[in-house]
């Protein structure tokens, strides 16, 4: 029996990289899309050990990075107000806003809450009858099912005083934005894992087809790194393009379709922004008419909101695997973990936190 311990055997691990430099023989641009797994590169030095000629992009898989910055204003004016409990993933305090953050107005005497699941938000609102109760909702395709249920038990419990401030995303198309785009230099992808445990990967052989690039479904740990690079390169070397599930004892083609009708019963598909990438057509996705009642943008008048980025991050650049975190001038200078400029050092997914925190300058 296979146990995670041997996803992080070091001899397995030795061998898929002594495969890989076998079988390269030209130069290879791989992105992996989720942030976890660029985490993943850097803290097992994965990414020092693969041949020269690979070069890692990182995409734009952090939730937290990409949720646009009209939505993080929008949420501290939110928190702002007296009878609001503004619930959140820890990681989105420290994400800067234009002027501010969410940690600075709970410092200031917001009521804001850490929570790690939106359920618990509900119980929040079932306990404060007295207080407006607000769940800011960000993540890719991952957190949509318990997301989405949250709306769906609100419903059900007629629980009126609580609320979703929605930032959904999906990943496919943010794949074709990027395939598309005329600077593209990706020839081969490792598809997230977990998003794919989801949504499965049955969207993946139209955008392999289309674009001529290889796919590998990979997890998280060190060897589902190694195998799905070296996936990736031996249909680059023998000028295949297909979807490989090199995940298979968590995704199937299909995936978990009890989740995906949870999604479809609260959500429909809308164009998203994404910070530092603009508007991707049918990316993101927004409470349907049913549920209309427990958008936060709705129920709170924030329309006045005007925002700024910061001048000096390139943190839009670096999302689009345009730029790498040394080539910003700020980076681990004006910028650091304590001093964030942009939300890709902020966020435990995010690749400028990845690069300060294992040291690749």
């Amino acid at each position: 029996m296979v146990t995670q311990l041997d996803f992080r055997n070091p001899e397995l691990v030795h061998r898929a990289i002594d495969q890989i430099y076998k079988k390269i023989s030209k130069p290879a641009a791989i992105m992996e899309i989720c942030g976890g797994q660029t985490h993943a590169f850097m803290q097992y030095g994965l990414d020092e050990l693969l041949p020269p000629q690979i070069e890692l992009i990182h995409g734009p898989g952090c939730p937290v990075c990409v949720t646009p910055l009209e939505l993080i204003d929008k949420a501290i004016a939110i928190a702002s107000q007296e009878n609001v409990i503004l619930t959140s993933f820890g990681d989105m305090l420290r994400v800067p806003g234009s002027q501010k953050d969410l940690f600075s107005i709970r410092a200031d005497g917001g009521q804001i809450r850490v929570v790690y699941s939106p359920l618990e938000s509900l119980h929040i609102a079932q306990e404060n009858p007295e207080k407006e109760i607000v769940f800011f909702a960000i993540g890719f395709e991952t957190t949509a099912p318990a997301n989405a249920m949250s709306v769906i038990k609100a419903k059900e419990l007629k629980i009126k005083n609580y609320s979703m401030l929605v930032s959904q995303v999906r990943v496919p198309p943010a794949m074709h934005v990027i395939l598309s785009s005329p600077n593209n230099r990706v020839q081969g992808f490792l598809a997230a894992g977990h998003v794919c445990a989801v949504m499965g990967y049955h969207e993946y052989p139209q955008i392999a087809t289309k674009y001529n690039v290889p796919i590998a479904v990979t997890g998280f740990e060190p060897l589902d790194l190694t195998l799905g690079i070296l996936e990736v390169v031996r249909q680059l070397e023998s000028g295949k393009h297909e979807v490989v599930n090199s995940y298979s004892r968590a995704v199937t083609y299909e995936g978990n379709i009890t989740a995906q009708e949870i999604i479809t019963e609260a959500y429909e598909p809308c164009d998203q922004k994404w910070r530092g990438i603009g508007i991707i057509p049918m990316s993101g996705w927004r409470l349907t008419k049913d549920y209309a009642d427990f958008d936060a943008e709705q129920r709170f008048s924030v329309e006045h909101v005007q925002t700024k980025e910061s001048e000096i991050c390139i943190a839009g650049l670096i999302l689009q695997g345009l730029k790498k975190p040394p080539d910003c001038p700020a980076f681990g200078k004006q910028c650091t973990p304590r001093n964030p400029l942009g939300a890709t050092m902020v966020s435990s997914e995010g690749t400028c936190a990845a690069y300060y925190r294992y040291v690749r300058k």
